[in-house]
């Protein structure tokens, strides 16, 4: 994909396409066969940005990534493991979760403060920290290509594939690439950040400028999804800009500014699609297109509302264009106000316009129902503004899954 400015272009490539980034991924023992234990690396410090779960029990990897961001505002290497989330461990997890930078800061050569951890997996279990000591050992950074493969698959839990993305855009004449990573399958809900998401890039633009940046992209992008309502403990998105690419540093007054702003939110919107299509147990992404509304906030929080409905999950899991979900949605998800002239279509086939049922073709709408993805569009002829919002439909697979998640 090129852009009509042909600045943007979407490239296959991993979190080590950036010029100076380098991953690994190997199997540490806390999973029983798959990669579990995973670091990106970057040959020099590199500016930081992260957004964090709301949850109010954040897990101890968190705090210690924090720490490490508030020491001088960069990092060179973030270690995570899948398998224990380290969450809801006290101060036995707060301490392994020192240790698990102490030691790689000390594989990688590195002062600890320039290392970030993050971890995915069961809730209240304690790391297995000779596991974690042995894992971090075999770490290496070698094969590029193949190694930012490796780190997206030991990154995952119940995720059924890995998730990478990858852009380029032009700064001041010079190719500047933008790629991501992440996990998410269940426990997706976020608010400032989704499971666990990763970005690199070799653009130079400090924190303060990135910090701006990722937090007005997630609002549009990884807030914007939602599988099952639950927020996790360990939510993070964290971006690494190492300035490898070096150009005048990046600003809202660059004149490319607005081409890197709308490369970086494509990386974002891909990673928040593909978790939301990867939902446990899904076999359908949904989006949902909120538009004429009186601004972008009422508009977000209707199309969320939309997509995190169960009844309406169910019914696009069922292929039933049961619109009569959908306008209940509407109807708590707290607009104001009479609203006369509403439209909606599932698909493309009209169910209802201004605030009528129309006569539809069942069949039809089934068939329509049938695509990998669906799209709810709603129109409110309220103003201008509109919203966008991503989720999943809810199957029989999701309880499955979700009712032996430890065992």
């Amino acid at each position: 994909m090129i852009t009509k400015e042909k600045k943007i272009k979407k490239i296959n490539g991993t979190i080590t396409t950036p010029k100076g980034f380098f991953a690994s991924g190997v199997h540490a023992g806390f999973r029983y066969k798959r990669m579990d234990l995973g670091v990106i690396y970057s040959d020099k410090p590199s500016s930081v940005a992260a957004v964090y779960t709301q949850n109010l029990f954040p897990a101890a990897p968190i705090s210690i990534t924090k720490q490490s961001i508030a020491y001088n505002n960069t990092l060179q290497a973030v270690l995570v493991n899948s398998g224990c989330a380290n969450a809801c461990t006290g101060k036995k997890g707060e301490d392994d979760a020192y240790q698990m930078r102490l030691w790689c800061a000390e594989h990688f050569d590195l002062p600890e403060h320039l290392v970030g951890i993050a971890s995915t997996g069961v809730i209240g279990e304690f790391l297995s920290m000779e596991k974690m000591n042995n894992g971090i050992k075999k770490l290496s950074i070698g094969n590029q290509t193949e190694d930012g493969e490796n780190f997206g698959n030991a990154i995952l839990t119940t995720d059924t594939v890995s998730k990478h993305t990858c852009y380029e855009v032009l700064v001041n004449g010079k190719t500047v690439t933008i790629a991501g990573t992440a996990k998410g399958s269940g426990m997706i809900h976020p608010n400032m950040a989704t499971m666990l998401g990763f970005i690199t890039t070799d653009a130079t633009i400090n924190s303060e400028v990135l910090q701006s940046l990722l937090k007005k992209v997630t609002d549009k992008t990884f807030n914007q999804i939602t599988v099952d309502g639950d927020t996790s403990t360990n939510d993070m998105v964290l971006v690494l800009a190492n300035g490898a690419t070096q150009h005048a540093p990046l600003t809202e007054d660059h004149s490319d500014w607005e081409n890197f702003e709308a490369a970086f939110q494509l990386v974002c919107e891909d990673l928040a699609k593909k978790i939301a299509r990867d939902g446990e147990g899904a076999t359908k992404l949904i989006e949902v297109n909120v538009n004429g509304a009186s601004n972008t906030k009422m508009a977000n929080i209707i199309a969320k509302t939309i997509v995190g409905s169960n009844l309406v999950k169910t019914a696009v899991y069922g292929e039933d264009a049961n619109w009569g979900r959908i306008i209940g949605a509407i109807g708590y998800s707290g607009l104001k106000g009479e609203y006369n002239q509403i439209d909606i279509s599932i698909n493309g086939v009209t169910v209802l316009y201004n605030s009528k049922p129309v006569a539809f073709n069942e069949a039809e709408a089934k068939a329509a129902l049938q695509s990998e993805i669906v799209y709810i569009d709603v129109h409110l002829h309220d103003g201008n503004a509109s919203g966008t919002a991503w989720g999943c439909d809810l199957t029989y697979d999701y309880v499955k899954i979700n009712a032996s998640y430890r065992t």
